[in-house]
């Protein structure tokens, strides 16, 4: 019983206080893919060393109130229960926690794990600092893994260089990246891009982004 404690509990929660300093030198979806591709792309940078719009413009496309809430949207939630499967409701802390310490299939067993870490990692780790990771472990791509990487794969050009509307492009693959292209999106995508530059500029001037602007 302790065994199963120490692994469930105990062993999480090093790893969390860890990562909280180091960065997470792998993840599970990054070795599955290094191990079907052969080889990713992937070059940890600071959050100093990214563009601010691109961190402003993750959080206006994946989770507008992430500095309002403590790793669970509840408004999200509940319009995601009244709409159905239609809508997503994990926030940025929720999807952090799945990238580094989870797997990506859906399962109630995984869905139980994150929600008991999440907390914990919201309690440990800075927004700024769970914003940083995420960013470095997101998928942008096949065997494309982190923003410095994407930056360069996709525009040449390192993550503190990228421009509003490069960072808003990013930003729209990030639910699909597999099928998204930041250099062909679609219409519909190419709006939602707009959208998400303007968000993220309303986010600056509304002092949502202040939980994670240095």
């Amino acid at each position: 019983m302790w065994r199963a404690f120490g692994v469930v509990v105990i062993f999480p929660l090093l790893f969390i206080a860890l990562f909280a300093l180091v960065n997470p030198p792998i993840t599970h979806t990054i070795w599955a893919e290094r191990q079907r591709l052969g080889s990713v792309e992937r070059d940890w940078v600071a959050a100093d060393q990214i563009a601010p719009v691109v961190l402003r413009s993750v959080v206006a496309a994946e989770d507008a109130n992430y500095c309002l809430h403590w790793g669970f949207d509840m408004d999200a939630i509940r319009k995601a229960l009244n709409e159905g499967a239609r809508r997503g409701a994990s926030t940025i802390s929720q999807q952090t926690v799945k990238n580094v310490f989870l797997w990506q299939e859906r399962s109630w067993s995984r869905k139980a794990m994150e929600a008991m870490i999440t907390p914990v990692v919201e309690a440990v780790w800075s927004k700024r600092r769970i914003l940083e990771v995420y960013l470095n472990v997101a998928e942008f791509g096949e065997g494309v893994f982190g923003i410095e990487a994407a930056a360069r794969h996709y525009y040449d050009r390192s993550a503190a260089d990228l421009t509003a509307t490069q960072a808003a492009r990013l930003a729209v693959i990030l639910p699909n990246p597999k099928r998204r292209n930041p250099l062909s999106l679609s219409p519909n995508l190419r709006r939602r891009a707009a959208q998400v530059a303007q968000g993220a500029e309303t986010i600056r001037q509304d002092g949502r982004s202040s939980c994670f602007e240095s």
